[in-house]
C-alpha cells in the first residue's frame, strides 16, 4: 500500500491522461456514430508508479479468462451485428452480455457437481445476428450465491438440460439433486431456511423468439434483439420465515 500511497500523493495525485475517442457515422465526421466519453488507459497507471518509485517500482498484473472477468454491454445491436459480420468474436451487445452470463452460470454449476452442457463457441447459435447460448440458461442472483465457494455449499448434484432455464434466489436456499427438463424460478425471502432435495421438472420451458423487424417493443427488448416466450414454468415463492423441504413433487412443506 505504500507504493500506492506515494503515487497518490505525487506529483500527479494519482490522475492519469485522458483523452476522447469519437466514433464518426461517416466521413463528414459531422455526427458522432454513438455517444464519445472521456476515456484513460489502464497502462498508464504503471506509468506513474514508475515515475514516482523510479527503480523500486515493482509492476506486475494477474491474467483470467475472459469468461471469468469481463463482457460488456456497450454496443447497439447494429453495431454487434456488424462486428460479427467482420469476424468479431465479442460483439459487446446486451444480448451477447446476457449469454456470456448464462455461460459463466453453467460454469459455476458444472464445477458444482451439477450434470449440464457447458456452452462452448463452436456451440453458440446466431439470434438476431448476435451468436448466443443455446442454454441452458441459468440466473444466480447475488442474494443466492456470489463466490463459487457459495455455489458449492448451496448446490448438491443434480441435472439441467440444454434447453432449460433456471433462477434462484435466496440467502439460505439449498438445492440439491435437481432434475430439471424446462423452466424453474425459486425465490426465497429473509429467514427462509428452505432445502430443494429431489425436484423433478418436467414443463415446456422458456424459449427464445427473434423479434421480428418494425416490430414496437420497449427498448429494453428492442437493444436485445429478442423476446422470451414464457410457454410454461414452475415456479416457488416463499416468503413467510420459517423452515421448508421441497421434494421430488414439488410441494412445499414448513417444517416449524
Amino acid at each position: 500500500m505504500g507504493a500506492y500511497a506515494k503515487t497518490l500523493n505525487g506529483e500527479d495525485k494519482g490522475v492519469v491522461i485522458e483523452f476522447v475517442n469519437p466514433k464518426y457515422k461517416d466521413e463528414t465526421r459531422t455526427e458522432f456514430k454513438k455517444p464519445t466519453r472521456l476515456e484513460c488507459m489502464m497502462q498508464d497507471i504503471p506509468k506513474l508508479f514508475q515515475k514516482e518509485m523510479g527503480s523500486e517500482a515493482n509492476i506486475g498484473f494477474t491474467t483470467f479468462d475472459r469468461w471469468f472477468t469481463f463482457s460488456p454491454a456497450k454496443n447497439s445491436l447494429d453495431a454487434g451485428v456488424e462486428d460479427v459480420k467482420k469476424g468479431g468474436k465479442a460483439p459487446g451487445t446486451m444480448s451477447s452480455a446476457e449469454s456470456d452470463k448464462y455461460i459463466q452460470n453453467q460454469r459455476k454449476l458444472k464445477y458444482a457437481g451439477v450434470n449440464l452442457d457447458v456452452t462452448e463457441e463452436k456451440d453458440l447459435v446466431p439470434v438476431a445476428g448476435i451468436p448466443v447460448t443455446p442454454g441452458p440458461r441459468i440466473i444466480l442472483c447475488p442474494g443466492f450465491a456470489i463466490t463459487q465457494q457459495e455455489v458449492m455449499q448451496k448446490i448438491e448434484g443434480g441435472k439441467i438440460t440444454k434447453r432449460s432455464s433456471l433462477v434462484l434466489e435466496g440467502e439460505d436456499l439449498k438445492v440439491k439433486n435437481l432434475d430439471l427438463d424446462g423452466a424453474l424460478v425459486i425465490r426465497t425471502g429473509h429467514d427462509c431456511d428452505v432445502t430443494v432435495d429431489g425436484l423433478v421438472v418436467r414443463n415446456k420451458g422458456f424459449d427464445v423468439e427473434e423479434i421480428p423487424e418494425g416490430t414496437d417493443v420497449p427498448e429494453e427488448v428492442a437493444i436485445r434483439g429478442y423476446t422470451m416466450r414464457k410457454d410454461e414454468v414452475m415456479e416457488i415463492i416463499i416468503n413467510e420465515p420459517g423452515k421448508y423441504h421441497i421434494g421430488k413433487d414439488g410441494e412445499v412443506k414448513k417444517l416449524d
